[in-house]
């Protein structure tokens, strides 16, 4: 299998490619990434030599290099994304740039190569809030509540135009949270792990009782991996765990990990939009792929609390106060 990886140096897709390139002989991954906000070389320092591997620095909306990149590879995984909703609140046009005229670039790009497989990597947050403790599953509509979680539905939509109208091989899975190593800091876990480490205080939004469904990133690259191989042409798949914790429960466990005080949690200013819970249905690919976690939050959050205590020299050059600030979604990006 000949891949091309877009966003492949972020925090999923740097995941994804070690997982690929670890488990499976035959594959060839090319990384197309633009070298944005959350991507980092030094997510792939260990794969660099691998004939197998090779980074192209680019962009997804650079039409002429994404027909020559498309041309050597029968499989495309888009990942390129814009990923935080705080910074699409301050600055949502990267957002559609990204998220939305890249997937179109990429599937009109697609449509006219010999590509056998385009999988889009989409977002539980597509769907909106859950409500009434409800589980969305693949079939409930779209319903985004901030500019990134808009510009991840519209991508979506293309997706599954390009496939009704074009015959396009398209699937696309839709995950809840992830976290675990070579998470970018100014996502939740990782910027509650590194300000307790600088003894920084931990800052909530609002009560802190957002709810979030978490999965370790291994499991999520491993159902990734099962719906490339194995998923049906035009179906959406929902990846999740069942972790469902509030954010302040999450932020406590972190703190004991670390055994820190969890006086060290503040309440600050929540953010516009912002949805209370996610939940999604991942009967589907349980039932008809055979996929399930294979980590349990505890054990993969010690994993993920420990990576970080252990590798200070990849996460130090970026716990700026950009990053790491309690109310980012307020700063000019």
């Amino acid at each position: 299998m000949k891949l091309l990886v877009t966003g492949g140096l972020g925090f999923i897709g740097s995941n994804l490619i070690r997982y690929l390139l670890n488990k499976h002989d035959d594959v060839q991954v090319t990384n197309l990434d633009n070298l944005s906000i959350g991507s980092n070389p030094a997510n792939l320092g260990d794969v660099e030599l691998d004939k197998r591997y090779r980074f192209v620095k680019g962009d997804v909306t650079n039409t002429k290099l994404v027909k020559k990149l498309m041309n050597e590879v029968d499989t495309v995984v888009n990942l390129a994304a814009e990923t935080h909703v705080d910074r699409s609140i301050s600055n949502p046009q990267p957002f559609f740039k990204s998220n939305t005229f890249g997937a179109f670039n990429l599937l009109e790009v697609a449509r006219k190569a010999s590509v056998d497989v385009f999988l889009h990597v989409g977002t539980d947050e597509t769907y909106g809030a859950s409500l009434q403790a409800k589980a969305f599953d693949e079939s409930d509509r779209l319903d985004p509540s901030n500019p990134y979680s808009a510009s991840k539905a519209a991508a979506d939509m293309f997706v599954v135009a390009y496939h009704k109208t074009y015959g396009l091989k398209t699937i696309i899975t839709r995950c809840t949270n992830n976290f675990g190593p070579y998470q970018f800091p100014e996502k939740f876990i990782p910027k509650t792990i590194i300000r307790a480490l600088l003894n920084l205080k931990i800052p909530l939004y609002g009560s802190g009782k957002q709810i979030r469904d978490w999965i370790y990133v291994t499991d999520h690259c491993e159902a990734i991996d099962l719906a490339l191989r194995k998923g049906s042409p035009g179906e959406t798949y929902n990846i999740s765990a069942g972790n469902m914790l509030e954010n302040a429960r999450m932020a406590e466990q972190i703190l004991t990990l670390l055994g820190k005080s969890r006086k060290m949690i503040e309440s600050v200013e929540d953010r516009p939009g912002h949805d209370m819970e996610y939940s999604l249905d991942s009967s589907k690919i349980r039932h008809n792929l055979g996929w399930r976690p294979k980590h349990s939050l505890e054990e993969a959050l010690k994993q993920t609390v420990d990576w970080y205590i252990k590798n200070e020299r990849w996460w130090k050059p970026l716990a700026t106060e950009r990053t790491l600030h309690p109310v980012p979604w307020k700063l000019k990006w």
